[in-house]
């Protein structure tokens, strides 16, 4: 089978496994010994066992009726392993807690993040990260500050083409891989002091969308995304060393990347999700999806585990909503 066949392949098996509703896929599909890395609390889960009665069944529960809505798919080979990367909604009633996150039984959307590896056309490894942090907020239940940038709905591309058939043209995607693999070189050439020294406005539209976990929020421009998430990020983590990616591939114009962790760094100033420094050392699981135009990018899905990050900076997320009950901060 050739690389582009592989990769067509591959998408179609995905889209028989929605995170709701296909049981018996899953059991078809999934290899039996298959490794899961999942966003806390659930973490690292080992067999489809495992997946189904710690993954599945929870998420399926609190969205008895709930739907996938996918917004991109995308397959590639990274370091001769296929792949698939997407990003979408779990959407319904929020019918049970999850997590012990409170059901609203109203209607919610579960943001995540996946890349599943495959072999033989059976399921391997699967890396998801959900923005748990977003649920709570729906659930009025984020029991710390609000974010810097809207809390809004991510949506698909703005090009509406996330989910096609086929590998598409390898040279596009060659193109779009180098131009994300220049950018990160150069966010580690940041000296420490400006953050022009990255020389990020090679790589970003002017207007760029960036669409962060929700206690982060989103933004347009570089001066928007300076302001509400970069430099307050890079005051909170200025030793900060990324691009540690369990895969990154790329398809057409889009371009995914996931690392477990991404990046590791120390706690050493103020500002990030408004906490004081704790001289930590921490990890980050981070999962991008970018889409290129022309020779620059445009838009870019990001997801960070932040109730791990949190939990090594010594702040128990769920504890903390808990006894806080209703009155946690509500989003604007």
């Amino acid at each position: 089978m050739s690389d582009e066949a592989a990769i067509g392949a591959a998408k179609g098996c995905r889209l028989l496994l929605p995170l709701v509703g296909a049981g018996v896929a899953w059991a078809r599909h999934a290899a039996p010994h298959m490794a899961a890395d999942i966003s806390a609390p659930v973490d690292h889960l080992d067999g489809a066992d495992a997946v189904a009665a710690r993954l599945l069944d929870p998420v399926g529960r609190a969205f008895r009726h709930g739907e996938e809505r996918l917004d991109i798919l995308i397959g590639g080979s990274f370091e001769g392993r296929l792949w698939t990367a997407s990003t979408g909604h779990v959407a319904g009633l929020f019918e049970e807690p999850l997590w012990d996150i409170p059901a609203t039984g109203l209607p919610a959307f579960l943001r995540y993040c996946r890349f599943d590896r495959w072999e033989d056309g059976r399921l391997a490894e699967l890396l998801l990260l959900f923005d748990l942090p977003d649920l709570m907020m729906q659930a009025r239940a984020w029991p710390l500050n609000r974010p810097l940038g809207p809390f809004i709905r991510p949506p698909g591309p703005a090009t509406r083409d996330g989910v096609v058939p086929g590998a598409g043209d390898p040279a596009e995607a060659r193109e779009s891989l180098a131009l994300v693999e220049a950018m990160i070189e150069g966010l580690m050439a940041y000296d420490g002091r400006s953050l022009a020294s990255m020389g990020m406005r090679r790589f970003w539209h002017p207007f760029f969308w960036w669409f962060g976990p929700a206690p982060i929020g989103t933004f347009c421009g570089h001066a928007d995304y300076e302001r509400g998430h970069q430099g307050p990020f890079l005051n909170a983590f200025p030793d900060r060393v990324g691009g540690h990616h369990r895969a990154r591939l790329a398809e057409r114009c889009y371009i995914a990347s996931a690392g477990w962790p991404s990046i590791r760094a120390t706690h050493l100033g103020s500002g990030f999700l408004a906490l004081p420094a704790t001289g930590k050392p921490v990890t980050m699981r981070v999962m991008d999806i970018w889409r290129r135009e022309g020779a620059l990018l445009r838009e870019n899905w990001v997801f960070v585990d932040i109730v791990d990050l949190l939990r090594q900076l010594g702040v128990d997320v769920f504890a903390r909503m808990a006894a806080l009950g209703p009155a946690a901060i509500p989003p604007d």
